[in-house]
């Protein structure tokens, strides 16, 4: 919930920036055009749904912490419609133990977690000559987990096994003066993976398919 208010408050603050760089506003939008390129920064709030999982040995299920992160994403457009956009970021999240052996009845810190989810997508941009543009966009995801770390305690050890997955996405660009867009965007990540704890002696297997929320600005060279 906290996630999700931070990404409605930086989309208030991004929509904010409306009027400042609407010097031009009565010009036409430059829109978007083949041929050229599109780099967006956003502010992205990373919702992890767990939406199946267990854990050998202790029983229970896995929760993972939500987290807040910059993003960038570079665009390019093989048509007016159609382009291929790549995204960066990278995200700390937190892996609890819910109603197992070691806590029947709460939750145990097993560790944290940094999350590399490079995501390549193929998208459809529908009235890229407007000022306001949704689209929409599907591809590929590969998380690498680094810097694992293990709480502590009855918990010494933490590794994270890579995954590839799927990703959907959904989200508009507004032609706010010139070559300058604001963007909101949601993503869904398809992704499983499984944390060895212990040296093994304890899997946690789950899927994270975390939510991405995100609103930025844009710019088209």
């Amino acid at each position: 919930m906290k996630t999700i208010l931070l990404a409605a408050t930086l989309l208030a603050a991004v929509a904010g920036l409306g009027p400042a760089m609407a010097q031009t506003m009565d010009e036409p939008p430059v829109g978007k055009q083949a041929g050229t390129f599109m780099i967006r920064a956003r502010a992205i709030g990373v919702i992890p749904l767990n939406s199946s999982s267990s854990i050998s040995a202790i029983g229970g299920k896995v929760e993972t912490s939500n987290a807040a992160a910059p993003e960038l994403d570079f665009s390019y457009f093989l048509t007016d419609n159609v382009a291929v956009e790549l995204i960066a970021a990278t995200t700390k999240h937190t892996l609890y133990a819910k109603n197992s052996a070691l806590a029947p009845n709460g939750s145990v810190n097993v560790g944290s977690t940094w999350v590399l989810p490079p995501t390549l997508l193929l998208q459809y941009h529908f009235m890229p000559k407007e000022r306001f543009s949704p689209y929409i966009g599907a591809g590929l995801n590969v998380s690498f987990f680094y810097s694992s770390s293990p709480s502590g305690g009855a918990i010494n050890q933490l590794a994270m096994k890579n995954n590839v997955g799927a990703a959907i996405q959904a989200g508009f660009d507004y032609n706010v003066s010139g070559h300058w867009f604001l963007n909101f965007d949601v993503k869904q990540i398809f992704v499983n993976t499984t944390a060895s704890i212990n040296g093994g002696a304890v899997k946690a297997k789950t899927a994270l398919n975390p939510f991405v929320v995100g609103a930025g600005i844009g710019y088209r060279f």
